[in-house]
């Protein structure tokens, strides 16, 4: 199966709804300096899967899937420190670990695929 655009990808919509909870959980926090990184962390998966995708080369699209999977995890060492401070509880964690490492394989999937 060909795929014409990036938001038909499994694996960015997941990174998108990723997004959205991360702005959800976080949108109270005062910790600005620690809130807005997460945000940038977890807002780099989805925007790299789309920057690479329309380069429209597959090379391209390979670097910019690592530079993900390497925002992937950013985002997942920084939930370490969350649960550690309180900003999340530990249920919302094993969640969230749980998302990042789905991400993680699938963008290792698409790598190898390509």
């Amino acid at each position: 199966m060909h795929v014409n655009r990036f938001e038909d990808l499994i694996v960015w919509q997941k990174s998108k709804d990723l997004v959205l909870l991360m702005y959800r959980i976080f949108r109270e926090n005062r910790d600005f300096a620690f809130r807005d990184q997460m945000l940038r962390a977890v807002l780099s998966i989805m925007n790299n899967i789309a920057e690479g995708f329309e380069r429209r080369s597959s090379r391209e699209l390979v670097a910019f899937l690592y530079i993900s999977k390497g925002s992937c995890g950013e985002v997942r060492s920084m939930l370490y420190i969350a649960s550690e401070l309180g900003y999340i509880s530990n249920q919302q964690l094993d969640d969230l670990l749980d998302r990042t490492h789905q991400i993680s394989k699938m963008l290792y999937g698409l790598i190898c695929k390509l």
